[in-house]
């Protein structure tokens, strides 16, 4: 029997709340248990249920911010946290991120790529979308010297990112719509960048420069 795991959304808009219930209860494997708009329904909220996931936007003066995200991360480091925001400030996402949030959404995502990152958690992997691991790659990229800058584009860090997980250009194609052939492509150009001869070499650089986190 599948495991079914409880859900509390924390946005301080309705129709977000509204548009993630509605799509959380078509998935399997997923419940919502509560909604809140602010951070003391949520503070109060924990005290009478324990959710397996809190999704919540943590980029909203008055109602949710940074500490939010401590806070959860302190006293409730059992609960999985999916962050889904409209925040694009880079030093924030790289806090939340070393705060212990290994899987951050932005409000631009399609509805495919929110239901990728719940089955991460169900399979314990970390996600990030295309933006925000591109934030991630410059980040690790910055700690190395000024004269090594990142050579690939976005799409190609997706592609590395890919590869580096065992996809096959098959899949890569299907899950980036693009054809076969741009994917081989994109491969061929992202060798030639980086000066690398076999697949494996790339596999290799992807985790050494923090691509698979």
């Amino acid at each position: 029997m599948l495991r079914n795991y409880n859900i509390i959304l924390a946005d301080s808009q309705f129709l977000i709340r509204f548009a993630l219930r509605e799509l959380v209860e078509k998935m399997d494997q997923f419940t919502v248990i509560g909604e809140v708009k602010n951070e003391k329904e949520l503070s109060d909220i924990l005290m009478e249920k324990t959710p397996d996931i809190i999704v919540i936007d943590y980029h909203q003066p008055g109602f949710f911010n940074m500490e939010t995200i401590k806070f959860l991360r302190q006293k409730h480091s059992d609960i999985d946290i999916l962050v889904i925001s409209s925040d694009d400030q880079k030093e924030n996402i790289y806090e939340v991120i070393h705060s212990g949030v290994f899987r951050f959404l932005t409000k631009k995502c399609e509805a495919q790529e929110i239901k990728e990152a719940f089955n991460a958690i169900i399979k314990g992997e970390k996600f990030f979308c295309a933006s925000v691991f591109n934030y991630i790659f410059e980040k690790s990229f910055s700690q190395n010297t000024l004269s090594n800058p990142n050579p690939l584009s976005a799409r190609e860090l997706e592609i590395v990112q890919l590869i580096a997980k065992g996809l096959v250009a098959k899949e890569i194609s299907k899950k980036l719509n693009l054809s076969t052939h741009t994917v081989y492509t994109h491969r061929k150009n992202i060798m030639e960048k980086l000066k690398l001869r076999r697949p494996s070499e790339l596999v290799l650089y992807a985790v050494n420069n923090g691509l698979i986190i």
